[in-house]
């Protein structure tokens, strides 16, 4: 038993306490004092240094989706290429800024230093191309054209190189199978802008800074679905960049795929065609200009004739869209927008307007029919017409008698539609007119023309029909130049500028007498003829053309179809279309396109055709050839390339052949037919994104090809 009193033990517990007591305060006090410091004293402080801790994103961009023609075979895809990266946050950190590492790989990369410099710095308002506008903290791509020697380099000297990747990335790559070139309807991409981030900033697709966009063609009509989802990490980092966590990762979703209704078999003959058309008609003498014709653009559309789906879209001069890949340089920028390029960037089938010449008969005949003229009544056809002391000739000052509307189609005489427009502009009051029916105007709207056909392209144009109100805005717009510019008795041109002063508000007999016969101020597109020949030739119905035909997911287990859409129907019943359409027959059999056509199997595929050559002041004449089967359609048009059976003719004849499988002399062989009738089915892909597509071979035209048979007897006119 202890000795110790009790009151002393419990002196020496009530002690101890005191102390701990004492600590505790003494810790808290400590503690309160310390939080007083953080909080008020230097609150703010730390306040803007915890602002400057935040998340940054990396981004793994998405493989976007392919673009198919109907048979699966990849006009556009992704090729894996090796990818040179450079960190800017680590040669941040270096003492030099990175200049050191930059010009070792330099070196490397066989480029100048300032290159690659340049390629790292990032964009504003006063920093040139080239230069990054995604997150510094995202990899910036210094080439994408690193050789497997280059990258072993890299990697194998990687203290040499810190902050510097060479990692193998999918690439665009538009591999122009079969040399179907297809530039102008599949497009190219470039980096997203800021002002394209801000407006699609609320939508249900932002964009994100790494994001590549469509900027023409499907690339861009379909580029939400193309693109794909993609893949974002988050990271904190302080305010000198260093990573402190990782906060979230979301995965890349590749982009679906665009299948089309092109087939590049077919698109490769009518590139071909084409090109060979202009070639051979710049061999050609103008007899107008004693000349050569220039044959400076062109372009074909091959359309279903009972969808409005294009099977082949082709405009001259083109250019590769390859071009864009990684950037394009101011070399190549320059080569395809100077003025000297003769714009390749423009897909002419839908932008390029001209007048149409006789292909536009099918609109005024059906005016005419609409007027209350007898399709088969007989109608004067003179070598020339006069109008107030204008004479406008017949093509080849030829002239044929009395005859019908069809018969007018079929030689392509010029003088029955300007009598009979003649007679209409007096019927509505010639220049004092009160409630005019306008029926040649109207019945070219109703077909369709001076408005867009709705194809799935970006930037078509509308072309244009003169009727009264565009007589009256244009003269509005240009009165006070004209007025300036006008002389009576002067030169062509100032005469025109004198007469538009006193009365160019107004509709004369010579405006609807030229329009009839699609001269004038008439601009179309051959999109825009393509989709009226196509009507004629399924009964009348007016499809939107429509390249895509289906989005198919990556993995090929949702399939969204696009289906044809009408925007309405022709402005003529069954009869009149089908008095058309055996006129149109006739063209191809004994009539202006007849010399093209010899040996043509017009009993087993009837051939339907209209030639057309437009004036056009100060440039040569513009061929132009629309035509159609059952199947499908095709017009082709050159600027300043001369007649439409003459220059267009035999490349549309050949591109059928080649479509169908025929020969010259009109025996068929379908084993080597491309597409005797349209495809229906659609490719199939496999649930890893493998796409099961055919091989195609590049065209090759027939060797030493048989001249086809000419008919017996004068040709007709070749319009």
């Amino acid at each position: 038993m202890s000795n110790i009193p009790e009151t002393g033990r419990t002196s020496r517990v009530q002690i101890r306490l005191v102390v701990i007591q004492v600590l505790v305060f003494s810790l808290l006090f400590t503690l309160g004092g310390r939080l007083w410091y953080l909080q008020i004293r230097n609150g703010q402080e730390y306040t803007d240094e915890a602002k400057n801790n935040h998340v940054q994103q990396v981004v793994q961009p998405a493989v976007r989706g392919s673009i198919l023609d109907s048979r699966g075979v990849p006009m556009a895809d992704n090729e894996t290429r090796l990818v040179v990266s450079a960190s800017r946050t680590e040669l941040m950190k270096m003492d030099d800024d990175g200049k050191a590492v930059m010009a070792r790989l330099a070196d490397v990369l066989d480029m100048k230093p300032k290159d690659v410099m340049d390629k790292v710095r990032l964009c504003d308002s006063k920093t040139p191309q080239p230069c990054w506008n995604g997150s510094p903290f995202q990899p910036i791509p210094v080439t994408d054209e690193a050789t497997t020697q280059q990258a072993l380099q890299i990697r194998e000297r990687a203290e040499d190189f810190p902050g510097i990747t060479a990692e193998p990335t999918a690439v665009r790559r538009y591999p122009a199978p079969g040399l179907a070139n297809t530039s102008q309807v599949l497009g190219y991409l470039s980096p997203v802008t800021d002002e394209e981030i801000t407006k699609a900033k609320d939508t249900d697709s932002p964009y994100l800074r790494s994001d590549q966009v469509g900027r023409s063609g499907l690339e861009r009509t379909y580029d939400k679905q193309l693109r794909g989802d993609a893949g974002v990490t988050r990271y904190e980092v302080d305010n000198l960049g260093r990573v402190i966590g990782r906060a979230r990762s979301d995965d890349a979703q590749p982009g679906a795929n665009v299948v089309t209704s092109i087939d590049a078999r077919v698109q490769a003959v009518a590139e071909y065609e084409l090109n060979e058309a202009m070639k051979a008609a710049r061999k050609e003498m103008d007899r107008n200009t004693g000349t050569h014709y220039k044959a400076d653009s062109g372009a074909v559309v091959v359309m279903e004739a009972k969808t409005g789906r294009v099977v082949a879209m082709a405009s001259q001069p083109t250019y590769d869209p390859n071009a864009w890949v990684g950037g394009i340089s101011a070399k190549d920028y320059a080569r395809l927008t100077g003025k000297k390029s003769n714009f390749p960037l423009l897909n002419r089938a839908i932008q390029g307007q001209a007048a149409p010449g006789s292909i536009f008969k099918v609109v005024s005949s059906t005016a005419a029919v609409n007027a209350g003229y007898d399709f088969n009544g007989n109608y004067p056809c003179p070598s020339s017409y006069s109008v107030g002391g204008q004479v406008f000739q017949n093509f080849e000052s030829r002239g044929y008698g009395s005859i019908t509307i069809g018969k007018a189609l079929e030689v392509s005489c010029d003088t029955v539609y300007y009598g009979i427009a003649h007679k209409e502009w007096m019927k509505d009051g010639g220049m004092k007119p009160k409630h005019p029916k306008d029926w040649f105007y109207r019945t070219a709207h109703q077909f369709g023309l001076g408005k867009e056909t709705g194809i799935d392209l970006p930037n078509e144009v509308t072309g244009r029909i003169p009727d009264r109100q565009w007589k009256k805005s244009f003269w509005a717009a240009n009165k006070d130049s004209w007025c300036r510019q006008g002389k009576k008795g002067g030169t062509y041109v100032q005469r025109l500028a004198y007469e538009g002063c006193l009365e160019g508000d107004r509709m004369r007999a010579g405006d609807s007498v030229n329009y009839s016969i699609g001269q004038g101020d008439t601009l179309v597109t051959p999109i825009q003829m393509a989709t009226i020949y196509s009507a004629i030739s399924n009964g009348g119905t007016l499809y939107n053309p429509v390249v895509g035909k289906a989005i198919i997911s990556a993995d090929g287990k949702q399939v969204e179809e696009i289906a044809p859409k009408s925007h309405g129907r022709l402005p003529m019943n069954a009869k009149t279309r089908d008095q058309i359409d055996e006129a149109l027959a006739a063209v191809a059999t004994r009539g202006s396109a007849a010399w093209r056509f010899g040996g043509w199997p017009q009993d087993k595929i009837p051939m339907h055709a209209k030639t057309g050559t437009a004036e056009v002041y100060g440039k040569q004449t513009t061929s132009w050839f629309a035509s159609y089967t059952r199947d499908y359609t095709i017009v082709m048009t050159i600027s300043q390339g001369g007649t439409g059976s003459g220059a267009s003719g035999p490349a549309v004849r050949n591109i059928y052949e080649a479509m169908y499988g025929l020969d010259k002399k009109g025996n068929q062989d379908l084993k080597k037919a491309l597409m005797p009738e349209p495809r229906k089915t659609l490719p199939k892909i496999e649930p890893d994104g493998q796409i099961e597509a055919p091989a195609i071979r590049p065209y090759e035209p027939p060797k030493n090809p048989e001249e086809p048979q000419v008919l017996a007897g004068p040709p007709a006119r070749r319009d």
